[in-house]
């Protein structure tokens, strides 16, 4: 079912080739504010190509890239005013204090009220004891909910996470999901949210979309998901998920 609310990002046939390889194919989603959708398929699927193109990183072979109704091909710069991303292989400078990142990235988002907001995120992230820590030397869960705080500073409308609590204690991506879901409400954003733990796929996300080979194979909510292909719950059905991508190419068809 597509987005009820207003759509804050919309991608449109989007491909993108490597040579003869395509690592994304045609492929067409919505995100409305306030809503979380995940993006989850297999290694190789074409998740992180796809937030890639979405951030302008990496240019479709053919298709595009809509966050808040600004085509990023042609206005990247005030599409991304409206964006924020975090992901476990983008780390904040660790030759700079949390604070110290938090202002820079705040001053290149142009955030008003700046050291108010670094406040309110130093607090909201638990990390006001770090504030004159060096970045490169938090723990992984200290250095996730900085990379979140950045992420939030801005206020984005459209807020990408590539594998946002990998590598983090249970207790600690839980504190996590449920701020990003808080803030997804109280800010009405909308969240692309690429993980492989389908149990917080299963609770925090409003639709889910399976990639497989570069394509979208299942779309909707999870439980709706869930019931219609009659697995037992959502990691069973990314498991067959990733069977289907791994069949040889003339079996599948």
């Amino acid at each position: 079912m597509p987005p009820s609310g207003d759509v804050v990002l919309s991608a449109e046939g989007l491909t993108k080739s490597f040579g003869g390889l395509k690592a994304v194919d045609d492929v067409s989603f919505q995100v409305a504010a306030g809503e979380i959708v995940g993006l989850v398929g297999p290694n190789g699927a074409g998740k992180t190509t796809i937030i890639s193109m979405i951030l302008g990183v990496l240019k479709p072979t053919a298709g595009r890239v809509l966050v808040g109704g600004i085509d990023i091909a042609t206005r990247r710069s005030q599409a991304l005013e409206r964006t924020n991303f975090a992901a476990v292989y983008t780390p904040l400078p660790g030759n700079l204090t949390v604070e110290q990142n938090l202002r820079i990235f705040g001053l290149i988002y142009g955030v008003k009220d700046l050291a108010a907001r670094i406040e309110q995120m130093l607090r909201d992230f638990d990390l006001v004891r770090h504030r004159k820590a060096k970045t490169g030397v938090l723990s992984s869960g200290e250095q996730t909910r900085a990379e979140l705080a950045k992420a939030m500073l801005n206020r984005p409308k459209l807020l990408l996470l590539d594998e946002p609590t990998a590598s983090i204690d249970p207790s600690t991506a839980r504190d996590i999901r449920a701020r990003i879901a808080d803030f997804a409400a109280a800010e009405q954003a909308g969240v692309l949210w690429t993980s492989h733990n389908m149990y917080e796929v299963a609770e925090v996300c409003d639709r889910v979309l399976f990639l497989s080979r570069g394509r979208i194979l299942l779309a909707g909510a999870p439980d709706t998901l869930i019931r219609e292909h009659g697995a037992p719950n959502l990691e069973e059905l990314f498991v067959e998920v990733a069977h289907e991508q791994l069949r040889p190419a003339e079996e599948a068809s």
